[in-house]
């Protein structure tokens, strides 16, 4: 029970250290996300306004907006940015006063992550909203709507372990920034964020079904359109990739811990 306090007491600190500032945490959560996705809008406007009726690789217009709107809803809820600030916390000396608290530095940084997870959730709801009122919303089922989040909830937990690598590598590295960066880039266009995977040359896809890619951002998506896709495959390669990554953590953490000499104090 007492347990069970702190991670609900860490939970609300999270929730007022995130909108402490609240334009900021607006614009930094959901900005991005938006010019993005009006930025793709207007680029396949201007493919598509080409040639009447055009069909690229099965997606005509309406396919291809509706696709990169559930592509919106997925990096919203999917791809939180909660473990950005473990390289800092390190390499500044920070972590020395999570190693006294009656709570482990993993469980405090997860408890954190709940948190922004259920104001994403919040703001996503908000997003469709508006997406409703414009009259942009695609069709959804409830099932399909329940599935898709269901499967963005288990992929972020995948995202944050991801994130939660690059953090710990600070023991070793001065500056993880750029890291982050590739690691953005690379995922954004190998996961089906940017376009169709569809649109990739066959090769190309085959191999990426055996990395964590397309759970990311494209099957997610097909999942929300309704689309046939193998669940059990599906779940069972994102808890391949997570219990990788978490072992790796695991192991870069009592490797790294033995370095920490807490120079920025």
């Amino acid at each position: 029970m007492n347990n069970l306090q702190k991670w609900v007491q860490t939970i609300k600190i999270s929730w007022k250290r995130y909108t402490a500032y609240r334009l900021n945490f607006f614009l930094q959560i959901i900005g991005p996300s938006l010019i993005f996705f009006f930025i793709k809008y207007n680029l396949w406007s201007s493919i598509y306004s080409g040639e009447e009726g055009l069909v690229i690789k099965g997606y005509d217009f309406n396919q291809m907006i509706t696709y990169h709107i559930w592509s919106f809803v997925v990096a919203q809820i999917a791809q939180g940015h909660t473990a950005l600030n473990l390289s800092i916390d390190i390499r500044m000396g920070r972590i020395s006063s999570y190693l006294i608290y009656p709570f482990n530095f993993w469980e405090f940084h997860t408890a954190s992550f709940l948190g922004f997870q259920i104001l994403q959730l919040g703001i996503t709801c908000l997003s469709m909203t508006v997406f409703s009122l414009l009259g942009i919303l695609p069709d959804f089922t409830l099932s399909g709507m329940l599935y898709g989040i269901s499967a963005c909830l288990y992929v972020s937990l995948f995202w944050y372990a991801l994130q939660y690598f690059t953090g710990m590598l600070a023991f070793w590295l001065e500056e993880t920034w750029i890291l982050r960066v590739i690691l953005q880039v690379i995922t954004v266009f190998l996961s089906g964020a940017v376009i169709p995977l569809e649109l990739f040359p066959e090769a190309v896809r085959s191999v990426l079904e055996y990395t964590p890619f397309p759970y990311l951002t494209y099957y997610p998506i097909k999942i929300f359109m309704g689309a046939p896709v193998d669940m059990l495959n599906f779940y069972g390669v994102i808890t391949i990739w997570l219990a990788i990554f978490t072992a790796i953590n695991s192991y870069l953490w009592k490797r790294g811990i033995r370095l920490y000499t807490a120079a920025g104090m």
